[in-house]
């Protein structure tokens, strides 16, 4: 009930199941509260909110589409019946285009290669309304004259018309590349659509949509857009949405910082980039994203600045300019906490890890603490919060995976911290840690 995407989700979710009722539709949507069923949760391994599972035949199949009322109903449809809309008539095709994204086959034989090569591409896409027709006054009614492939959208050219081969890969290639605005707002209903795809360079516009500058800096971002269409995905957050403060926190930002602009390169370890400049035109975009593609920008990792009492208390304050070089100082190994200030269970960890800190404040251990909201660190991945590692003055580096009691640190340094502790019996899935997850999945 406290998830905040959960409470995104439900009126989009009441809404499809409103459209299925009213259709006739045998589907059935339901919901259930997982803090008060939690066996149930468990049986199907739900770890993280909202998760969407479809029941058929007593089996589960994991939901794949996307978190508004007509890409659930969209992925719900092609779960249960043909991969493409038969669109019988005009009327029809009027109906169906007036999705925000309706991709339509045109072909006078459906039973042609490139009929079926269309049909497999649209059983493959989750999320995206997928029709077909061999009716003559649909060709002319919607401009077409010969058979093919249009893409019809509510945004930027309206319609796309294929052209290339006609295999299943190579129609899925031309509507992923086109089912994005040029330039699309992040939003929780955009998020599956922007990471649930193959572009893994993003680039993000961090702007203030009522702002008076708004406008143009969206539009230099469209004018590079346009020249990299299906290799970037750009994408514009509102800072003037409480939704967003925790991205901006992500990549070092306060909405005094706005306008700004960072590229990112997703994989097993996200790579961030700041512009040289913080002027927004479509040139320096442009610039901006030629400089990346050739080489020449290194990663921007954030630091803050090295407190000068760092080190007067038990626990050690880490900051990423310097902390390679505490590590190095720290006689017999450092045991860090890598946190998020927001994060509830590591709050809740504050006075164990500083009796910790006090206990061994002259053993020659470094007990520290990093706030990787604000500091990132080259080759060290933290992923969910808290993370804990030891690092060994030989430069091994152990994952602690223990109990997050003060004895099970105590026992685990104590015995030289060799491996990666006993995990705690019955370790449930930490609900901030999903919260961060989703975030860096997104972002």
């Amino acid at each position: 009930p406290w998830c905040g995407h959960c409470k995104a989700l439900a009126p989009e979710f009441a809404k499809a199941a409103t459209t299925l009722k009213e259709e006739g539709s045998a589907l059935k949507l339901g919901k259930v509260d997982a803090t008060v069923e939690s066996s149930l949760a468990e049986k199907f391994g739900v770890r993280g909110y909202p998760t969407l599972k479809f029941f058929r035949g007593g089996n589960a199949l994991e939901y794949g589409g996307g978190r508004v009322a007509d890409e659930i109903v969209a992925w719900l449809k092609k779960k249960t019946g043909p991969p493409a809309e038969d669109l019988a008539d005009t009327a029809a095709a009027d109906a169906f285009t007036t999705k925000d994204v309706a991709v339509i086959g045109f072909f006078k034989d459906q039973e042609s290669a490139e009929a079926k090569a269309f049909l497999e591409c649209a059983s493959k896409m989750d999320g995206v309304s997928f029709g077909i027709t061999s009716n003559a006054e649909v060709f002319t009614h919607l401009k077409v004259e010969k058979d093919g492939v249009v893409l019809f959208k509510k945004f930027d050219e309206l319609r796309n018309d294929f052209e290339g081969e006609y295999d299943a890969d190579t129609i899925q290639a031309f509507v992923k590349s086109n089912q994005l605005p040029y330039v699309v707002e992040f939003t929780p209903e955009s998020a599956q659509k922007i990471f649930g795809g193959d572009i893994q360079k993003h680039v993000l516009l961090f702007v203030d949509s009522k702002s008076d500058d708004f406008q143009p800096k969206k539009d230099a971002m469209t004018a590079a857009a346009k020249e990299h269409r299906g290799v970037f995905i750009f994408i514009y957050i509102d800072t003037n949405s409480e939704d967003n403060e925790r991205i901006l926190e992500f990549f070092g930002l306060k909405k005094a910082d706005t306008p700004a602009i960072r590229l990112i390169q997703l994989g097993d370890n996200m790579l961030k980039y700041k512009p040289p400049t913080d002027e927004i035109t479509a040139d320096s975009v442009k610039s901006f994203v030629k400089d990346f593609i050739d080489g020449k920008l290194k990663p921007h990792l954030q630091s803050d600045e090295e407190a000068a009492d760092w080190d007067a208390k038990g626990v050690k304050v880490l900051v990423a300019k310097t902390f390679k070089q505490r590590i190095a100082e720290a006689e017999k190994g450092a045991f860090v906490e890598f946190y998020a200030p927001w994060c509830g269970h590591c709050k809740a960890l504050v006075p164990i890890w500083d009796e910790l800190g006090e206990n061994y404040k002259d053993s020659g251990y470094l007990i520290g603490k990093c706030d990787s909201t604000a500091n990132e660190i080259e080759d060290i991945k933290v992923q969910s919060f808290p993370t804990i590692k030891f690092f060994h003055p030989d430069g091994k580096v152990v994952d602690y995976s223990g109990e997050r009691t003060l004895e099970g640190f105590t026992k685990f340094l104590d015995g030289g911290a060799v491996d990666s502790g006993k995990p705690a019996a019955g370790d449930e899935a930490d609900e901030d840690d999903d919260d961060e997850d989703d975030e860096k999945d997104e972002l």
